[in-house]
């Protein structure tokens, strides 16, 4: 029974979906560096009377958030559609090894980058560029946000903004066999970055220091690398 119960321990960490919350935690500094402005922009858009009440303040950085995660979930349920048709002609069991063995290249690739080893990695944001760009407009006529609905939208667009970290977890969505299971992925992966991202405007003078210190960026960067290890 002990054995079994080892065995279930070791395929829950070993599944996309727990890996990716992790992948969300680890590049918490990244996300707040990345995303944190842009609460903040948003935040001092919104009238004073929401900007003075700390549960109104709440409700729409959450519904920013909550967005931006549905925007993830969206990605991760194409790109495991897309991983289901492309590993079609290899079978199963190959394409699916295959896949897990670049997310896990890319995984690295970004614990490399955070740790500051890796700087070429911020190139691969470039893909998503040119979609970014047609989205991008969209978002600004939202601005100022006025309702919890704008604010939802807002954070869709703003769940597109190219991203190397958002990447590596959609590399790793493709890796978990189906469309469904890719979004769960993506969604559990959106919450491992809320809770910094939440707190950016309240805590965020300490993350800033915390996200200049080299050695907590290398260390959440060998925690990737390890995560990476861990997902072949």
């Amino acid at each position: 029974m002990l054995l079994w119960e080892v065995m279930d321990i070791t395929q829950i960490i070993n599944s996309p979906i727990f890996i990716a919350f992790f992948i969300g935690l680890f590049s918490s500094l990244h996300c707040v560096s990345m995303c944190g402005s842009i609460i903040g922009t948003l935040s001092l858009s919104l009238k004073p009377d929401i900007r003075q009440n700390k549960s109104k303040m709440f409700a729409f950085i959450f519904s920013y958030n909550f967005g931006r995660i549905f925007s993830y979930v969206l990605a991760g349920f194409i790109i495991g559609f897309i991983e289901s048709i492309v590993t079609l002609p290899l079978g199963d069991e190959h394409g699916h090894r295959l896949l897990q063995i670049l997310s896990s290249l890319i995984i690295t690739g970004a614990g490399f980058y955070i740790a500051g080893w890796f700087p070429q990695f911020a190139y691969i944001e470039k893909t998503g560029s040119r979609f970014w760009k047609a989205i991008e407009p969209y978002g600004r006529k939202l601005i100022p946000v006025a309702s919890l609905n704008q604010a939802f939208l807002f954070g869709m667009v703003w769940g597109w903004i190219p991203c190397g970290l958002v990447y590596t977890a959609l590399a790793l969505a493709a890796t978990s066999g189906d469309a469904l299971t890719a979004a769960a992925t993506m969604f559990t992966f959106g919450l491992g970055t809320l809770p910094a991202v939440m707190s950016s405007g309240i805590v965020s003078s300490f993350i800033s220091r915390l996200s200049r210190l080299q050695n907590t960026k290398r260390t959440i960067g060998i925690l990737l690398v390890l995560v990476a290890i861990f997902n072949v």
